[in-house]
């Protein structure tokens, strides 16, 4: 009998450390999978255009540096530098996300096929957002190989280099979108923000071996360099601490009956972050302003005239009219997709249909004016913060001519982005601890039946 015991004990330890080793080992297959595509599209990033001349690609390059390349070289992961299949990156796709979610707001047919189509009238937004995706990579592409014809980039000329450049930078920005897609499906994280992620942090070793040399040679004062640092530092220190925070609004439920079931009463709180948006409007808002000062980068010279000429020098990086559209646009996009991540109206009748209530204010219509009385000053904080942190070390990086991958921006991404990838390393790890503690009680439950 008692080797009957033991053998039964030792078995329910085998099964559940078996299970245990299961959970983990489908998120270690998840953290894998990603890892795999992740290298997939670094690799795509050093294959070059074909017909690239590398010598003049190099004299252009440093023809150009300091300009609007560069930041749009960061976004791309290095991929401008070497003018490679995946020059166009993501940023169509996120274009294109932009634009869609603007329509989706303004019509109306889109707005009630999105809340009331379920997976249906999310597939078919998502497709209309890819169409808009080809059409916006068309338009990028075409003008870039254009731009590289007419900087005597290509290696020999005519219609066909031009035609064979269109569809292998287009080809490359479906690929990523389906790379993102299958990241976000199958991986861990958000497909899309881990590309552009990845591709700042693989080239900021080299920005910090730049970043030294300049130091070294005097081409940048040394307490410049210190300067460039600790500006790094305090910002990461600083998004952080913003991107942890909270409003806790005190939510109470009643004493209820489900059922068979009687719930007691208890108190809760509905968390508010300062920051709803998260990464989502520096990323749209550097999208929309990469649009057209790449295509005028490609397309233009400097000694042209006209409205063209007007942009790209006046909206140039690091100009006074480009940091002031910058900083508008982030605020604009921090109210923008916060109305459509948390509505108000939402949220009370969520409350209201479980039973709960804000202590002191009366449930439906006057809760849903209170949470948007708070989340919009909570908001506008949030979208001052956002603005901050990308405006101000933008422009010290460039009045002390650092490189981009330590301005606010890209630091705002890499720390945004981190923290989003841990918190869902770690849901998946409670997910897991509280399927297997729900198997052990199963289990003891109807053994001791």
């Amino acid at each position: 009998m008692r080797c009957k015991l033991g053998s039964s004990f030792v078995g329910r330890g085998d099964l559940a450390g078996r299970s245990s080793f299961d959970g983990y080992k489908d998120l270690l297959s998840r953290i894998v999978y990603t890892l795999i595509l992740l290298v997939v599209y670094r690799v795509g990033t050093h294959i070059p255009i074909p017909g690239i001349d590398p010598v003049v690609l190099q004299d252009f390059l440093e023809r150009t540096r300091g300009s609007v390349l560069d930041m749009f070289n960061v976004f791309a992961g290095g991929a401008v530098s070497r003018m490679a299949v995946l020059t166009l990156g993501i940023m169509p796709y996120v274009s294109a996300s932009i634009i869609m979610q603007l329509i989706v707001a303004m019509v109306p047919s889109l707005s009630e096929l999105k809340k009331e189509g379920g997976e249906r009238g999310r597939v078919k937004i998502n497709n209309y957002t890819r169409f808009a995706t080809v059409i916006l990579a068309l338009v990028q592409g075409y003008s870039i190989s254009l731009g590289l014809n007419s900087q005597g980039l290509f290696l020999f000329d005519g219609h066909y280099i031009i035609l064979q450049s269109t569809v292998t930078l287009v080809g490359g920005t479906m690929f990523l979108m389906w790379l993102g897609d299958r990241i976000s499906a199958r991986g861990i994280g958000n497909g899309i923000s881990l590309i552009i992620f990845v591709g700042i942090v693989a080239e900021i070793p080299s920005a910090f071996v730049r970043l030294f040399e300049a130091g070294r040679i005097g081409s940048i004062l040394p307490y410049f360099v210190v300067l460039g640092i600790l500006l790094g530092f305090s910002i990461i220190y600083f998004v952080v601490f913003c991107e942890r925070a909270q409003r806790k609004i005190p939510v109470q439920y009643p004493r209820r009956q489900v059922g068979s079931k009687m719930f007691q009463a208890e108190r809760s709180h509905l968390p508010l972050r300062i920051n709803s948006a998260g990464v989502i409007p520096p990323i749209f808002a550097s999208s929309v302003l990469l649009l057209p000062a790449t295509i005028i980068s490609f397309s233009t010279q400097s000694n042209s005239e006209g409205v063209l000429s007007w942009i790209s020098t006046y909206l140039g990086h690091g100009q006074p009219l480009y940091i002031l559209t910058y900083a508008c646009m982030i605020i604009f996009f921090a109210f923008f997709y916060t109305s459509f991540v948390l509505n108000p109206v939402d949220m009370a009748d969520n409350l209201k249909q479980n039973g709960g209530f804000v202590p002191g204010i009366r449930p439906g219509e006057k809760t849903a004016e209170y949470l948007d009385y708070v989340l919009s000053r909570l908001t506008a904080f949030g979208s001052i913060y956002l603005a901050v942190v990308c405006v101000v070390p933008e422009f010290i990086v460039q009045r002390i001519s650092l490189p981009f991958y330590f301005g606010g921006t890209s630091l705002l991404i890499i720390v945004s982005v981190t923290m989003d990838l841990m918190n869902q390393v770690q849901s998946h790890i409670y997910m897991r601890k509280y399927k297997m503690l729900a198997g052990q009680k199963l289990s003891l439950g109807k053994k001791n039946r």
